[in-house]
């Protein structure tokens, strides 16, 4: 199945959950934020489930605000890409890149 498929289905689960009508941007935010917790959590262990599980949820918040903002994350990803496809920079020892 594509991005968009389960965007969709993502979207329709929010949206029968009240998530989207009533949810708050600053509290889908912080949703984000305690699963990139737990991403940070499942890399440090090197637990490749629990890395997978956790962008999905990850993914999850971001579909919900983008709902809540009323946009895509299609339209934000093509908004970042505008933004990085130019640019320059290298890679730290620590494999950070870094722009210029």
């Amino acid at each position: 199945m594509s991005f968009a498929y389960y965007e969709n289905e993502v979207s329709a689960w929010g949206y029968d959950r009240k998530i989207i009508q009533h949810g708050k941007p600053m509290g889908q935010a912080v949703k984000t934020l305690e699963e990139a917790v737990e991403l940070l959590d499942a890399v440090n262990k090197d637990d490749k489930d629990a890395i997978k599980d956790a962008i999905g949820d990850i993914v999850v918040t971001l579909i919900m605000q983008c709902c809540i903002q009323q946009t895509t994350v299609t339209e934000c990803l093509a908004a970042a890409y505008a933004q990085i496809k130019d640019r320059k920079g290298h890679l730290t020892p620590e494999g950070v890149f870094v722009k210029c």
